[in-house]
């Protein structure tokens, strides 16, 4: 199979700024708040408060390369380049803020506000991830591992309810106000995610229902640059032919076509609705 270097090369640089992105909120925001949202990062900061013989970082970075290193030999190749090359970075990037950037105490004091970074920035590096087709290590790997060898199908619940029970640990280990953030962050988390994973992928869908078929056409194909499908046609009760015209674009090129169309066809019946789940050639690949 043929290797796409330029894609590649695109998907390796927002694998490693997914990964900055989530190390830093975590190691910046999360650790020193002892928010404890779920995932590997979260049982870090129990485990440091517990044994406090290693810092939170050097407990993530334990857990994480020892379920890759499990992931690998149980998972082989379906473990995936794009969630090894993650997990690596962000490990390297966890240790070096823990040598060279030692936090003993939050960076303000607005935990509220902190909260919203620890959960917003990981989850804007998440999200990223899971558009390309990768993971992000740790709690993910346990995902595959229980859906490959164990009976669970729905593992999605099975992770949440993991995460609830580290997040719901904040209350015995600290106290109230910490579990009480570290839960709220942790639904917050999920909102946040399917946001900006929806944001990131989402496109406009036109029904362009035209008598000037060959202008429109003409105009998506030689303007916007996108390619589209026509169906010939008849109105029901005027029984005239008309054409309709199916396109994707994006949301700044939406506002262009709807503008042309608007002007140069103004009698067209134009419906445009939101989409976030594409496949095809121009788009994801199948």
């Amino acid at each position: 199979m043929k290797v796409n270097r330029k894609l590649f090369v695109k998907e390796t640089l927002l694998i490693l700024f997914s990964s900055f992105l989530s190390a830093t909120g975590i190691y910046l925001f999360k650790f020193p708040n002892h928010f404890t949202t779920g995932g590997v990062t979260g049982l870090g900061v129990v485990l440091n408060h517990i044994w406090p013989t290693y810092s939170q970082a050097m407990y993530t970075n334990i857990m994480n390369i020892g379920i890759t290193v499990i992931g690998l030999i149980l998972l082989g190749k379906s473990f995936g380049i794009k969630t090894l090359i993650y997990t690596g970075f962000f490990t390297i990037m966890i240790a070096l803020y823990d040598r060279f950037l030692p936090l003993t105490a939050p960076l303000t004091n607005q935990p509220f506000m902190e909260l919203i970074l620890a959960v917003l920035v990981p989850a804007i590096g998440g999200a990223i991830m899971f558009d390309i087709g990768g993971s992000t290590g740790g709690t993910d790997v346990i995902a595959m591992l229980l859906k490959k060898y164990g009976r669970i199908y729905n593992t999605s619940t099975a992770l949440l309810l993991a995460d609830i029970f580290i997040g719901a640990l904040a209350f015995v280990v600290f106290d109230v106000q910490t579990g009480l953030f570290s839960v709220f962050g942790l639904l917050v988390r999920s909102v946040l995610t399917e946001s900006v994973l929806t944001g990131l992928n989402q496109r406009k869908y036109f029904h362009i229902i035209t008598e000037h078929s060959q202008l429109v056409k003409d105009y998506i194909t030689n303007e916007l640059k996108r390619s589209a499908t026509l169906f010939e046609g008849e109105g029901a009760f005027t029984g005239d032919k008309r054409t309709l015209v199916l396109t994707v674009v994006s949301p700044r090129q939406a506002i262009d076509l709807r503008n042309f169309v608007r002007k140069n066809s103004p009698e067209s019946f134009l419906l445009i609705t939101n989409t976030s789940e594409i496949f095809g050639r121009g788009f994801k690949p199948n």
